[in-house]
Order: C-alpha cells, then sequence, then structure tokens
C-alpha cells in the first residue's frame, strides 16, 4: 500500500470516529512528507489542533529515526493549559516499510494523575513527569520550546557560549529532528545571533565525518535526556 492509499483509508476511519469520540479522546493522523502542515485529520479535540497544524517534538524525533522509529505506547504528555494526556504513537509505513507519517492517540486522564500524584504523597511512590510537547498548529512555536528547552539545559546565556559548546547545541537540536524543517535554520540562527551562513557552515562542520566535537555527546545527551525525560521520538 502507498503512503497516499494508507492516509486516505485511515481519513475514512477517522471521519466515523469523530462523531463518536468524548471530549477526553483525540486520534490526530500525521504525514511528515509535509511536517509544517503534518496534520491531515482528527477525531476529537482533546489538543486544540487542526488539519493543516504542525508536527510536535516527538513527530520530529520520529522524522529523525526515520525508518528505525517504534512505537510507543503510554507516556504521559500534557496540554498547554495543564491538562494531562496519556498518549500512544505508531509510525505509519508505506508498503516499502518506509516511515511516512504516524498515528497517535490522546486520552485526557488529568483526574486519575492527580489522584496518582495525591497517592505517590502517601506511599512515594517515583512517577515519571510528563514529557515536554507542544500541542500548537505553528511548527514556530514547537521549534521555539525545543531551542528552550535546550537554552534551559545548558544552564548559561547563549553570548557566553564557546563554539564547541555551541556545537554540541546544535548537534542535540540536530538529534531531536529540528533541521528538517524549513523554518528552523532561519528560527535557530536568530535565536543564536548567528547570520544563516554561519549557521551553515556550522552544521557542516558538526555533521562533518570524525568530528568527535561537532556529534552531540556524552553531556549533551545528559541534558537532553533531563530536558525531554526519556523522550526520543
Amino acid at each position: 500500500m502507498s503512503a497516499d492509499d494508507c492516509l486516505a483509508a485511515l481519513r475514512l476511519v477517522l471521519a466515523a470516529l469523530d462523531s463518536s469520540v468524548g471530549d477526553r479522546f483525540e486520534v490526530v493522523l500525521h504525514d511528515f512528507r509535509q511536517p509544517e502542515q503534518s496534520i491531515v485529520a482528527i477525531a476529537g479535540n482533546v489538543t486544540g489542533r487542526k488539519p493543516g497544524g504542525s508536527v510536535t517534538q516527538i513527530g520530529l524525533s520520529i522524522l529523525r529515526e526515520g525508518d528505525a522509529a517504534k512505537d510507543q505506547y503510554s507516556y504521559i504528555t500534557n496540554t498547554p493549559s495543564g491538562r494531562i494526556l496519556k498518549s500512544v504513537t505508531v509510525p505509519l509505513r508505506d508498503g516499502r516499510r518506509h516511515v511516512f507519517g504516524a498515528l497517535c492517540v490522546n486520552i485526557d486522564v488529568t483526574e486519575f494523575w492527580m489522584l496518582g500524584k495525591s497517592l505517590e504523597g502517601l506511599f512515594g511512590a517515583d512517577e515519571k513527569p510528563p514529557r515536554p510537547v507542544t500541542f500548537v498548529d505553528d511548527v514556530g512555536a514547537v521549534i521555539g520550546d525545543v531551542l528552550k528547552e535546550e537554552t534551559r539545559m545548558l544552564g548559561r546565556p547563549l553570548a557566553d557560549l564557546s563554539r564547541e559548546e555551541r556545537q554540541h547545541l546544535l548537534g542535540a537540536l540536530d538529534a531531536r529532528g529540528v533541521f528538517s524543517l524549513q523554518r528552523a535554520i532561519p528560527q535557530v540562527a536568530d535565536h543564536l545571533g548567528l547570520s544563516r551562513a554561519t549557521l551553515y557552515n556550522d552544521l557542516k562542520r558538526m555533521r562533518a565525518p570524525g568530528k568527535a566535537d561537532g556529534a552531540p555527546g556524552d553531556e549533551t545527551k545528559r541534558r537532553q535526556d533531563a530536558g525531554q525525560q526519556g523522550d526520543r521520538r
């Protein structure tokens, strides 16, 4: 089955679901061949997004992983309004097993989560916090939040970054799939106070074979894990 055939079939499924799911359940169909407008259909309305909305951080990581991307079940995210979601993401593959999109399910479990946190306080359970996911239609906001997460992990002003630290930051952004988006280069360059030409050169240097100082090292991986709570999807 081609990617377009698969999307067409799933569109029909989501159209049927849309009239039957409640306000705590959402199914989202993504086409990552157009990541800036990856949402092609939605059933339900938990995150407030619409068809034509952008990929999230999770989608960016699937773009980065490509055909190696795996299904992910029962992870916790939250909406901009603070609602807690239990989510599932399944990469979609065409007849050649190439990943081209994803089917995502989000269930609002806020009240259950709050009850669990109360019980955690009583019994000392260690529950992982929600993952940072930007549920908006504007891809620029997604890029901006990834930049904020990575900058926060650095723990120092961007103006004070050494060249090596900047290379590690670019490596972390690249590992999260940010540069698969067309709007990323000008937005990241502006965020770092660089020209686009300088950023292109830094990326080329960082990606060059054998440039160990340009690849995301152990420290960047540690910061990335801390900032994403283990989210490498």
